[in-house]
């Protein structure tokens, strides 16, 4: 049972990263795609609200922790962000600069779509 939680719990991290990745770099695969686009646009709106509300919190890191506590492994507090990506990516970078950065990055994303919509002067989405 622990092997498994443990497998399980490797999984979710990937999707996680893989989400992230998504949220990220999106918009450079979601050229006329209309349906990519519509959900990139919403994993985008996600990606901001997950991170600067204080609820909820992200489905995938409460599976993780679950999944990890029923492995034996101590799971983290916070956010996925914090955890994975400030002590691998960014080990010196204060949390009040790392959501921001976050937040700038889903919006740089919004914000080629708008130039696209723009430069196609109303050909909708």
């Amino acid at each position: 049972m622990r092997e498994a939680c443990l497998l399980l719990s490797v999984v979710v991290l990937t999707l996680h990263l893989l989400f992230i990745f998504w949220v990220v770099g999106g918009a450079l695969v979601t050229l006329r795609r209309p349906w990519l686009r519509r959900l990139h646009i919403a994993c985008l709106i996600y990606g901001i609200l997950i991170e600067v509300l204080p609820w909820p919190p992200c489905p995938l890191t409460l599976l993780e922790n679950w999944l990890e506590a029923r492995a034996g492994i101590s799971p983290y507090h916070g956010s996925f962000l914090v955890h994975y990506l400030d002590a691998t990516v960014y080990p010196d970078v204060p949390l009040a600069w790392l959501i921001p950065a976050a937040v700038a990055v889903c919006g740089f994303n919004l914000a080629i779509y708008v130039f696209r919509y723009r430069r196609r002067s109303g050909s909708g989405w």
